[in-house]
């Protein structure tokens, strides 16, 4: 499951999120604005998916149940994928076509200086949101880009919350440029045409975030550093001959399923194996508790490289 930092994260974007959002309808009420309207909508879906992402953590806590045997981790990502869905849709969708209509219809924007004064609040509790994240991104990300570290990431919450808060100060800037050429170009269809960028700018954020977000859904391995771990362990098992194969699939952020096949020395007693079984089940929980359930079938080398070799010419007849 996620951890604290996670769940402050989110809260931050929450309640700030909330307070924007409120600001900015009102300040679209009262001043006419395209880019303004959007910037709304665009705090209104983003405080609707906070509740989301709040909502798949505490489902993916749900104890495991016979029809879900291996637990409910993975609704963290179910949650995590709508909400791309939700900034696209929504949030991209409503502001292009606000923006659309204000190009083709322009009408001039009243009292700008309110306006900015809200662009301004705004891009303060965004900052803050924006850093309480970033922070927490840095903590987990170590010495990896950013990039590289999103695609590794288990745990979709804290870049989500990163790029919608990323997005939303992109927006603010836009938002605020679009008033700034209304106001000193006299062009009122610049206003429509913030609002049409924003709607470009949560389009490509939903787009990145429904892409990670995927392949977490469909189910990625461990890392490489678990997996040297778990290598590491076995190689370490006297009674062990040879480590046959290793399958890992996160479940949740810190929900890993482990299935090994491992060929024993063949002088080895069946008590000898059951207690080694045993011992390797405890070590690597010891060492790595994000490996929530782990399955070690006993295999000789060679029956399982047939196996293999079967299920590969298989695959190849179904894929002709």
């Amino acid at each position: 499951m996620a951890g604290h930092g996670s769940k402050k994260v989110i809260y931050a974007a929450l309640a700030g999120n909330g307070l924007i959002a409120v600001t900015k309808f009102a300040a679209a009420a009262y001043t006419g604005s395209s880019a303004m309207l959007s910037e709304g909508i665009h705090s209104l879906v983003d405080t609707g998916n906070q509740g989301l992402l709040l909502y798949g953590l505490k489902k993916s806590r749900q104890p495991a149940d016979k029809r879900h045997p291996f637990g409910y981790g993975a609704e963290l990502y179910f949650w995590s994928f709508v909400v791309a869905i939700l900034i696209f849709a929504v949030g991209s969708g409503v502001s292009i076509y606000e923006g659309i209509q204000k190009v083709l219809y322009p009408h001039p924007v009243t009292s700008p200086y309110v306006a900015y004064v809200v662009l301004a609040l705004a891009m303060v509790f965004e900052a803050v949101a924006w850093w309480i994240a970033y922070k927490e991104f840095n903590r987990v990300r170590g010495k990896k880009s950013i990039m590289a570290a999103v695609r590794d990431s288990k745990d979709p919450t804290v870049f989500t919350v990163l790029f919608e808060d990323s997005a939303a100060m992109l927006g603010l800037v836009v938002a605020f440029l679009g008033l700034l050429g209304v106001q000193y170009l006299g062009l009122p269809w610049l206003d429509g045409a913030a609002s049409i960028m924003i709607g470009v700018i949560l389009a490509g954020t939903a787009a990145l975030l429904a892409y990670e977000t995927k392949g977490l859904l469909i189910g990625e391995g461990a890392s490489p550093e678990v997996l040297a771990s778990i290598e590491s362990i076995i190689g370490a098992t006297p009674a062990i001959r040879n480590l046959n194969e290793i399958r890992t699939l996160h479940r949740g952020p810190h929900d890993i399923l482990l299935a090994l096949s491992v060929d024993f020395i063949d002088e080895v007693k069946a008590g000898t194996v059951e207690e080694t079984i045993y011992s390797l089940e405890r070590t690597i929980k010891m060492q790595m508790p994000s490996v929530t359930r782990l399955f070690i079938e006993v295999q000789a080398e060679e029956h399982h490289e047939e196996m293999l070799a079967e299920e590969k010419a298989a695959t190849g007849r179904d894929d002709a």
